[in-house]
């Protein structure tokens, strides 16, 4: 579990071979795409092929929903990444509990706690707000979350939401949870 994320990765190569020189069909009308596969391989190969993946965009509006793993070198989707609202570059795993200090309803916190250490809002965007799948199971017939984006003094951005709309009990707990770091 690499927690926040990897932030450093390097490879070192103990014993290097020197490559087979390859003829390249090139065209001065376009650049011949980047072909992955032989390192793909190589990684296949050392840490497993079930390790290996890529991320592919699912037609969700719920964010943990709204992405799979694939793998490496499996066809385009053909589904696009939605463009109108940012996602966070990491996505937490589960959205976690945090304390917050806001104005009802649709205010952004102006304090928050997460994981014991409390940070003061400097700038906010949203709400977005996001309605449960009622299609997929009925307890989500009435769930609306909202999302915002938020800025801290020292200039780190996260992806907080209050579970429901702020004003009527059915949509949710009104609890508030981070749900992602913008990098």
């Amino acid at each position: 579990d690499p927690g926040f994320g990897i932030e450093l990765m390097r490879l070192a190569a103990t014993v290097a071979e020197p490559l087979r020189a390859k003829q390249m069909i090139s065209s001065l009308a376009e650049a011949p795409e980047p072909d992955v596969s032989d390192v793909i391989d190589i990684l296949a190969n050392r840490v497993g092929e079930d390790r290996l993946y890529r991320f592919a965009p699912v037609q969700s509006d719920v964010p943990e929903r709204s992405v799979q793993r694939i793998a490496p070198m499996a066809p385009d989707t053909g589904d696009g990444w939605p463009g109108h609202w940012p996602r966070p570059s990491r996505l937490l795993p589960r959205p976690e509990p945090i304390e917050t200090v806001a104005l009802l309803p649709d205010h952004p916190p102006v304090t928050f706690t997460w994981r014991g250490v409390r940070r003061r809002v400097k700038r906010a965007d949203g709400p977005e707000r996001v309605f449960g799948e009622w299609w997929k199971r009925d307890a989500e017939l009435a769930a609306v979350r909202d999302y915002f984006q938020v800025e801290d003094e020292n200039g780190e951005r996260y992806w907080v939401y209050r579970a429901g709309d702020g004003e009527d009990a059915a949509t949710g707990s009104h609890k508030w949870f981070m749900h992602g770091i913008f990098g």
